[in-house]
């Protein structure tokens, strides 16, 4: 990973650290392998990288490493909301299952394969815990190697 810069007093710009929201929806973000389908599920909104629109749809989100990323899952086929973060990083994730929450995030694709394969063994490694009913098995980490995967980093709207 690269090392962010600081913004304001001491905080680093492009952090993965979700610390500075409120107790409730850090917690919802903070999922751990113990999170059962519906805990994962969010929608986001992305802005068309053609027409400029807003464009929300429903996706899993995961946690690994001490972040939160989207990814396409098995196959790594293109998926529209990829393709609309690369042209526009900045989005909106939308918390809606326990607590609802709309966050201003960005997106970044991690495209170092070390950090991805990293990634990806924990996303596999946790869709694997034989409490969650929303996955087929078993998931296999080479099936996920071309998977679409982007880091989100959430705005601190501290000054």
């Amino acid at each position: 990973m690269s090392t962010a810069a600081t913004t304001g007093p001491n905080r680093p710009a492009g952090s993965t650290s979700s610390s500075h929201l409120p107790d409730p929806v850090r917690r919802a973000i903070e999922i751990t392998p113990a999170a059962g389908t519906r805990d994962r599920i969010i929608d986001i909104t992305t802005r068309g990288r053609r027409t400029g629109r807003p464009h929300r749809i429903e996706i899993f989100f995961y946690r690994a490493r001490g972040a939160t990323y989207l990814c396409s899952g098995a196959g790594g086929g293109a998926t529209d909301w990829h393709a609309n973060l690369l042209a526009n990083p900045d989005f909106t994730f939308h918390l809606k299952n326990g607590i609802r929450a709309d966050l201003p995030a960005r997106a970044t694709p991690v495209t170092d394969p070390a950090e991805r394969q990293a990634v990806l063994a924990e996303i596999v490694a946790d869709l694997n815990q034989p409490h969650d009913p929303g996955t087929i098995r078993p998931t296999r980490l080479e099936d996920w190697a071309e998977s679409r995967l982007v880091r989100i980093t959430f705005d601190d709207p501290r000054p």
